[in-house]
């Protein structure tokens, strides 16, 4: 499905959901103009056609002792396929990295990390990420201050 196949409703619909996605579906069908049955049936369809890919809690870093984010930029060994699928199934494993990406450029990956402290991230550092099959060198970026997260996508009008 793309963007050209979703209709206003559709896009009304994931705009309100991106923002609270527990909203009932008695109240979705109001603010976008539709009965229930129906507001239900395109929620279903943007679910099946892979639109809406799930629903989540969002969480307190803070209340989890995971305040502290690192972005990490890392560089293999070498650049054979055998090398980049063993690094990308040892950083889907660990529970610390929330977001990994291939890029181009000078390094391989990027990765996004959430740790408690300082301490704990030098210990994460060297003690699981530089041992990550093919790991050449990275360069660590702490977080000062959080401008802005969110996971939500621009919704066009």
């Amino acid at each position: 499905m793309t963007n050209k196949t979703l209709n206003r409703i559709d896009r009304n619909i994931l705009r309100i959901l991106q923002e609270a996605g527990r909203t009932s579906f008695a109240e979705l069908s109001r603010r976008v103009g539709l009965s229930t049955t129906p507001c239900m049936e395109r929620v279903k369809r943007l679910e099946r056609d892979g639109v809406i890919k799930g629903y989540q809690a969002i969480l307190d870093p803070a209340c989890l002792d995971a305040g502290l984010v690192v972005f990490v930029q890392i560089r293999l060994t070498r650049t054979s396929q055998d090398i980049f699928d063993d690094f990308k199934r040892a950083a889907i494993a660990l529970d610390q990295v929330q977001e990994c990406y291939l890029v181009s450029g000078n390094f391989d990956y990027l990765i996004k990390a959430r740790v408690a402290h300082m301490a704990a991230y030098r210990e994460f550092l060297g003690d699981t990420l530089l041992t990550l099959p093919g790991v050449h060198e990275s360069t660590s970026y702490v977080v000062m201050e959080q401008v802005k997260e969110t996971l939500a996508l621009a919704v066009p009008y």
